[in-house]
């Protein structure tokens, strides 16, 4: 069977930034919804279609690619009474934007006396990354699978 429209793809992978240093490895593949249902990057799918398990594939990955270009505007300062006390460097916190409304994971960056910086971009914003992958298992979704949008695996999915 190939890799198309409304199939569930088996992957192991290897994501590693421009300079070849390893940033994500699975150790188990993972299964993705192929056809348009945002499981995995859009330029990745794309080279996947018609792919039959066994086959390889290498994505370069530019920014726009993957997780968005670096955005100084998602700094920001904040008073340190707004986090708990044992607030740490590395911790993640949601926010919405009072002006998009829209929800951000925002990792703290720095603290001081009485503020805290945080990052709302993604860790890997800004970055180029090379995408390998091969295929380890395709097969027809389900009718759920397909209903839903995503992979239920083999012991079923809950909402």
């Amino acid at each position: 069977m190939q890799v198309g429209k409304n199939t569930v793809v088996g992957l192991s992978y290897e994501l590693t930034d421009a300079d070849g240093k390893v940033i994500e490895r699975t150790d188990e593949p993972i299964e993705y919804l192929h056809g348009g249902y945002d499981g995995i990057f859009p330029l990745v799918e794309q080279e996947l279609a018609g792919k039959s398990v066994g086959d390889s594939c290498r994505v370069r990955l530019e920014p726009d690619d993957a997780f968005g270009e670096y955005d100084s505007e998602l700094l920001h300062l904040e008073p340190r009474s707004k986090f708990p006390p044992d607030v740490a460097v590395g911790m993640r916190f949601e926010g919405r934007g009072v002006e998009s409304g829209t929800t951000l994971v925002y990792t703290v960056t720095e603290i001081a006396e009485d503020k805290v910086a945080v990052d709302g971009n993604h860790p890997l914003a800004g970055r180029a990354l090379d995408f390998k992958c091969t295929v380890t298992a395709v097969r027809t979704a389900t009718k759920e699978e397909l209903e839903h949008g995503h992979v239920h695996g083999t012991h079923g999915h809950h909402h």
